[in-house]
């Protein structure tokens, strides 16, 4: 019974947040309750309390980790904003034509994910898209290709998706092989999509008006740059500083935001009070979303619940029995449900509960042998399939934040689009596979 009441308490809260303007409740608070209830469903329904409070505290570390790297991502790109660091790029994406701005966006986000992550690069893309397309349902529309884009580019990348990151230092994939093996099925799976939008764009672009609130608060171009140069700078050090020291991404994270922190403190030391704190990082920090943060937190405790009490393991050992993996035709099968799976579930569980399922085998060419068959899929897989829909994914929750684009909105205009270009991208990889191997 408290195994049923678990998924029905999820899928209401799942409901509430998908009908949040239908019921004019945010859905934040619909996150958050649901979570907690969840947990306490899950702890007074008989789960041992000794076993059951380390096991949250685990999780809640994990969560509190990717909610860091998101303030800490969400602070540098304020920053950045706050001194129109931007500007620099906007000022040369001249062009009034949709179609030229959509691929440009586009491809600059599917290339930039690949070298920062998802998540971080769905938030550097949004601000530049407000900077660039003022009639909110046209950027809505350029957002949810800026979630398909830095999804796909996550997917063929060891440190662009945290699901592959996982699958990366678990030693099921390695680097070269998954860029070799997926680069070309994850850029399909976003070229798709951007060519059928091509064909829908019209008329011109419109631009937001110019904020001049900053030319009288003296920052130069000189500063301008320099902010630019450290904001983007920190956030490609992230990586670096994981690969180099294997702490979690959240420290490199913090380490960039201080680093900027001190540099814009020092910039500004010298001008008027009100200048210097309007452009500073406390002040910038009074501009986050902190709804979005809370919301992030609620959906997550809620997924880490339906892990806790082996819902999903049972889910996926479901389909494991119901299609088996036996053969090249389910490994293909297994992997595209579980892609499928992870745009209404978060793909970090569901990717750990395949990892805990398949142990690695040594014999090679095994499906499940390091860069075998099932891993290559399952990293292209549940890192696009989370584009299906707008909380499918980390890039997709901060995007729906950041932009207060409605579940049903992004369903109706994106969602399809987001389906045909993982379905094209599965066609391509099984006739990679089949042909090159």
């Amino acid at each position: 019974m408290i195994y049923g009441l678990i998924i029905g308490i999820f899928l209401l809260g799942y409901a509430a947040i998908v009908f949040e303007h239908n019921l004019k409740i945010d859905k934040a608070a619909a996150a958050l309750v649901t979570g907690v209830l969840c947990w306490t469903t899950y702890i007074l329904g008989g789960a041992d309390i000794h076993h059951a409070e380390p096991l949250l505290l685990e999780h809640v570390s994990e969560i509190a980790g990717i909610l860091f790297f998101l303030l800490g991502a969400m602070t540098i790109v304020e920053v950045v904003d706050a001194h129109e660091g931007f500007s620099v790029i906007t000022s040369r994406l001249k062009t009034n034509n949709p179609v030229v701005l959509l691929w440009a966006v586009s491809l600059m986000t599917f290339f930039l994910s690949s070298v920062l992550d998802n998540l971080t690069t769905a938030i550097v893309m949004i601000s530049l898209l407000r900077k660039l397309i003022k009639d909110q349902q046209l950027r809505w529309l350029f957002a949810g290709v800026v979630v398909i884009a830095a999804n796909a580019g996550g997917a063929w990348s060891p440190i662009g998706d945290v699901t592959t990151t996982m699958l990366w230092i678990g030693q099921q994939i390695t680097a070269g092989a998954i860029i070799k093996g997926v680069f070309l099925t994850a850029f399909v799976s976003l070229l798709v999509p951007v060519i059928f939008l091509s064909f829908q764009l019209k008329g011109t672009l419109e631009r937001p008006a110019e904020d001049v609130k900053l030319s009288n608060q003296s920052v130069t171009d000189r500063e301008r740059l320099i902010v630019l140069l450290a904001g983007i700078g920190g956030l490609l050090f992230v990586p670096i500083f994981k690969t180099v020291t294997h702490l979690p991404p959240f420290m490199g994270m913090m380490l960039s935001l201080g680093v900027l922190w001190l540099l814009t403190d020092l910039l500004h030391r010298r001008k008027e009070d009100e200048h210097r704190q309007n452009l500073g990082v406390v002040h910038t920090l009074h501009k986050i979303d902190t709804a979005s943060v809370l919301f992030f937190l609620g959906i997550l405790l809620a997924v880490a619940a339906l892990q806790a009490g082996g819902q999903l393991s049972d889910m996926a050992l479901a389909l494991d029995r119901w299609v088996g993996t036996s053969s090249e035709t389910g490994v293909y099968v297994v992997g595209g449900l579980i892609g499928l799976l992870s745009a209404i579930i978060d793909n970090v569980p569901l990717v750990a509960a395949s990892m805990g399922m398949y142990p690695i085998e040594l014999a090679s060419g095994s499906f499940f042998a390091t860069d075998g068959l099932f891993w290559e899929y399952l990293a292209f897989t549940a890192g696009t399939g989370g584009s299906i829909l707008i909380i499918g994914s980390a890039a997709g929750v901060a995007v729906m934040g950041l932009e207060k684009i409605p579940f049903g909105w992004y369903l109706k205009r994106v969602s399809g689009l987001a389906l045909l270009g993982y379905l094209a991208g599965i066609a391509v990889y099984i006739l990679q596979h089949h042909f090159a191997g």
